[in-house]
């Protein structure tokens, strides 16, 4: 089974996620990630969609994806040819006693302490997939109250990515 990262280059219209969305749920795929917001062109929007599955489903997932009518271009993202982020927001009890070790480990990390109560923090952590997972398993026996991550999203180095098309 392999993950793979696509940045799908859509007309920024009402109905493309649910399109979109709908190709994989009538297909009985997992979407196990999915951003989406508009280019530097509002008339485009870019998805970043993480799925797993062997080589034959990605495939038919790529193939089914370039057939709907709003996508533009499809990329894959690949490690070496592509930087891909993902934000985490994370709120946990803290009190007094604790308040030191969770803004240590978050300096470890470059993470941001955002909020301040009396009985919690919350932190924000931009980061590849496995830095904010091992965040997470870092902060241990700290309790979280609440976390949300918004998903991966990326795009590939370098110049000549999806832009001749966003400049029409």
């Amino acid at each position: 089974m392999r993950k793979m990262v696509l940045s799908i280059l859509v007309d920024n219209t009402s109905g493309v996620l649910s399109r979109v969305a709908g190709l994989f749920s009538r297909r009985g795929y997992n979407i196990d990630s999915l951003t989406v917001a508009a280019t530097e062109n509002p008339l485009y929007s870019r998805m970043t969609v993480v799925a797993k599955g062997d080589e034959q489903i990605l495939e038919q997932i790529s193939k089914q994806l370039a057939k709907l009518e709003d996508v533009r271009e499809i990329k894959e993202l690949t490690a070496g040819d592509s930087v891909c982020r993902e934000l985490v927001m994370v709120k946990v009890e803290a009190g007094i006693e604790k308040r030191q070790a969770i803004i240590a480990t978050s300096n470890i990390f470059r993470a941001k302490v955002v909020d301040v109560s009396t009985d919690s923090m919350m932190i924000e952590l931009t980061g590849n997939q496995s830095k904010v997972d091992a965040f997470i398993n870092l902060l241990g026996d700290v309790k979280i109250l609440e976390m949300v991550r918004t998903g991966v999203t990326g795009l590939t180095r370098g110049f000549g990515d999806m832009g001749e098309l966003i400049e029409d």
